[in-house]
């Protein structure tokens, strides 16, 4: 039997999540606009509020060992194994009210639909609300969720922020202790799989006129710092044909990767962010350009040939102009697949709630990354108004939201329902 939400019980659940995320955005650092980060006296306020509506919605609550606030739903069977939804709760500065805030808050009425149907399904429901996706305050990412997977570093303790407060003592200011990060870890057989309902952050589904999509995989990327050097010279004196101006290489190279990238197609995406000229005056050919490039996509392979692609045009530049070229890659992640099954459950949901599905990557990170280090993960995305997202004007609208919820509680009965359960120690609720 599908409990399928009616429109009139997903527009209620959608109302009460758009008002539990204007709620949440007044649980800010400052009045003038949203910031909540990891482990603020905010941080812990809007914890107790979620776990408040974990609760009235028939969940046993916790705050984990690394500051995440949960909820359990248990299945037909004590101690089933786990299907997890959730997504973060931090933000970054002078944010947006529903990046992060709509995956939980969603999540929560999924389950509150359910204990008001008396249903219990082959697996628990667990609600998570990770305490840091953003890194906002560290400058350290997904703490929240690398707390589940047991995968902190040992180095994050130690890390300052820029108050020169460690996490260890903002640990220790809240009532955690570094010492048992290790018990946020949850054992492999806890856990089935993640589900994550997030904003797109992005204009696809705006561009389709499409509510709802599912995510493929969020992007992998590669960072690097590159150089055009050059000879300075005076801006009167060389001769046009003789100067080696590193600015004229860069600006040739930076053309390049645009049309270069459009040309391989394959959802990548390339951008140069940043370009600075050291010692530049306006009366001096530049003799040295120094720029960023941000490289990403779906696919690991592709993205390496993308990559390599352009390296060997920014160096047939350098040689053409007589100049030379170097760059240097400081930063790396892979793409992050989603689960097969969970796509094709999540399609089969979308298809039926609202005609069609449309399926896309992330260009974002998120918590999806390291969960699935552990676990199966897959992404429902929501359309936000013109792709804004990490502004106080990002956006959602009601009935996008009661598709969402709807699509989402058909995604996880359909799961649910063709997952053999194995047993699983409950968590101690604090």
């Amino acid at each position: 039997m599908s409990y399928l939400m009616d429109a009139y019980g997903a527009e209620q659940a959608a109302a009460r999540v758009l008002a539990r995320c204007d709620a949440l955005a007044q649980i800010s650092e400052s009045p003038d606009g949203l910031t909540r980060v990891y482990l603020s006296p905010e941080h812990l306020q809007a914890n107790a509020l979620v776990g408040e509506w974990m609760q009235a919605a028939g969940m046993r609550v916790w705050q984990d060992a690394v500051g995440n606030i949960c909820g359990r739903y248990e299945g037909a069977e004590p101690g089933a194994q786990a299907l997890l939804l959730g997504s973060h709760l931090d933000t970054v500065r002078n944010a947006g009210r529903y990046d992060g805030m709509l995956g939980v808050l969603s999540a929560i009425e999924i389950v509150s639909w359910l204990h008001q149907q008396r249903r219990r399904l082959p697996l628990a429901i667990e609600v998570v609300g990770f305490g840091d996706e953003e890194g906002t305050r560290f400058g350290i990412t997904l703490l929240g969720s690398r707390g589940l997977t047991g995968s902190w570093p040992e180095s994050w303790p130690a890390v300052a922020d820029g108050n020169s407060i460690t996490v260890a003592q903002a640990m220790e200011d809240v009532g955690l202790d570094a010492a048992h990060i290790g018990k946020a870890a949850r054992a492999p057989e806890e856990i089935a799989a993640y589900l994550e309902l997030h904003i797109e952050q992005g204009p696809c589904l705006e561009r389709a006129d499409l509510a709802l999509g599912v995510v493929t995989a969020i992007n992998g990327a590669r960072r690097l710092s590159c150089r055009f050097q050059g000879e300075a010279g005076h801006a009167g004196t060389v001769p046009m044909a003789q100067r080696k101006d590193a600015l004229v290489a860069a600006a040739e190279w930076v053309m390049d990767i645009e049309q270069t990238t459009c040309r391989f197609g394959q959802q990548r995406v390339a951008t140069v962010g940043t370009l600075q000229c050291p010692s530049g005056a306006v009366n001096v050919i530049p003799g040295e350009v120094e720029l960023s490039l941000d490289v990403r996509g779906p696919d690991d392979m592709q993205l390496a040939e993308l990559l390599a692609e352009l390296l060997i045009q920014g160096e047939a530049i350098a040689q053409r102009r007589g100049v030379t070229f170097q760059a240097t890659e400081y930063y790396a992640i892979n793409a992050t697949v989603c689960d097969v099954g969970l796509q094709q459950a999540l399609s089969e949901a979308v298809t039926q709630v609202q005609g069609r599905s449309l399926s896309l990557p992330s260009g974002a990170g998120h918590d999806a990354i390291a969960i699935a280090e552990r676990w199966p993960v897959g992404m429902l995305f929501v359309r936000c108004a013109g792709g804004v997202s990490h502004h106080p004007a990002e956006a959602v609208s009601q009935p996008d939201v009661a598709q969402a919820v709807r699509a989402a509680l058909l995604a996880v009965e359909h799961f649910a329902a063709g997952f053999t359960s194995l047993t699983a120690p409950a968590q101690e609720a604090v």
